[in-house]
């Protein structure tokens, strides 16, 4: 991000400071200036403890559509409006890809054929074409939809899910139909499911124990959603039973993977460390979206509609603004 063409813009704005340490282990120093706040991503919570810890801090411009990991309403009694990144496009186009590439690498067991490579015979496991096979899709959002034009381009038969979306009738989606199908059903007849939902109160463990058998014993579950939607006791039991066939994985309810987690053992498990959104694209953008909003910001114009707290009121001593 610090290459990225934007940050010159940004180094004329203010002065710039990169934390490369998580910024719960930063030393106050480093932070007691700090008045503006470009987190990447989710991996340090923002919580009281930190927000403590800046005392300075007027804005906090959050990569993504989403900042699950801010104490939002901490945020909005010290005053901090809290911005959003939520029309990034560069995100929508780098997930679909990771996506694709998990399913395809637990249809050719790819940890397994990766350990053949060590053996002086190379007997390697036969794999599996996903062309002609189903997929089903958990949420039909921007990442969902682009999920679903990837599938389909290798031949895939795509159904899918939205909880919002519970009459039966199919989407049209570049002109052709997705149908609609129940959780059971789209669970019990896809070969690959793929989950592409928001985090919720209703999607937190939607898919456990019971979802889990319902599946094909031969199933690939690809996650790059959220970990917490994904109940990971029941899956490591699942694919260790021989109850589903592999799993391909990106994010988990707790990040990073603890060393000692059963899914690291699995051989029919493929994992990466929540890279969906990590392509140099999506960082120029990110630089791009962020520094335009900490200049709207500085010209007290920053649009309260990209806030995650719209209704914070300002202190007085405030040197940015948000839009009249």
């Amino acid at each position: 991000m610090r290459a990225a063409p934007a940050m010159r813009r940004l180094q004329e704005l203010c002065r710039v400071v990169a934390l490369d340490a998580p910024i719960d282990q930063a030393k106050d120093p480093e932070l007691a200036e700090v008045s503006l706040l470009l987190p990447i991503r989710e991996r340090t919570r923002l919580d009281r403890t930190v927000l403590d810890r800046l005392p300075g801090l007027e804005l906090v411009v959050q990569t993504g559509g989403h900042a699950y990991h801010a104490d939002v309403e901490a945020l909005t009694r010290r005053g901090i409006p809290l911005s959003l990144m939520r029309h990034a496009t560069a995100v929508t186009r780098a997930m679909p890809e990771l996506t694709l590439m998990l399913a395809i690498a637990c249809a050719r067991r790819m940890p397994e054929v990766q350990n053949v490579l060590d053996s002086p015979t190379w007997r390697v496991p036969p794999g599996r074409t996903l062309a002609g096979r189903r997929v089903g899709i958990l949420g039909l959002g921007r990442h969902g939809q682009q999920a679903a034009r990837a599938f389909r381009a290798i031949g895939m038969d795509v159904v899918a899910w939205a909880r919002e979306s519970s009459d039966g009738r199919p989407v049209e989606l570049d002109g052709w139909p997705i149908p609609r199908l129940s959780l059971e059903e789209l669970l019990a007849t896809s070969d690959v499911v793929s989950i592409h939902l928001r985090l919720s109160h209703e999607s937190a463990g939607l898919i456990g124990a019971s979802e889990l058998a319902g599946m094909k014993k031969d199933a690939i579950l690809v996650n790059t959603s959220r970990g917490a939607i994904l109940d990971e006791t029941a899956l490591v039991a699942a694919l260790s039973d021989g109850a589903l066939g592999a799993a391909g994985l990106d994010v988990y309810a707790a990040e990073p993977l603890a060393l000692d987690s059963p899914l690291r053992g699995l051989p029919n498990v493929v994992l990466t460390p929540h890279i969906g959104w990590q392509v140099q694209e999506v960082f120029e953008e990110f630089a791009a979206i962020g520094t335009t909003q900490i200049e709207a910001w500085l010209d007290g114009r920053l649009p309260r509609a990209q806030l995650a707290n719209p209704g914070v009121q300002l202190p007085l001593s405030c040197r940015g603004g948000l839009e009249p």
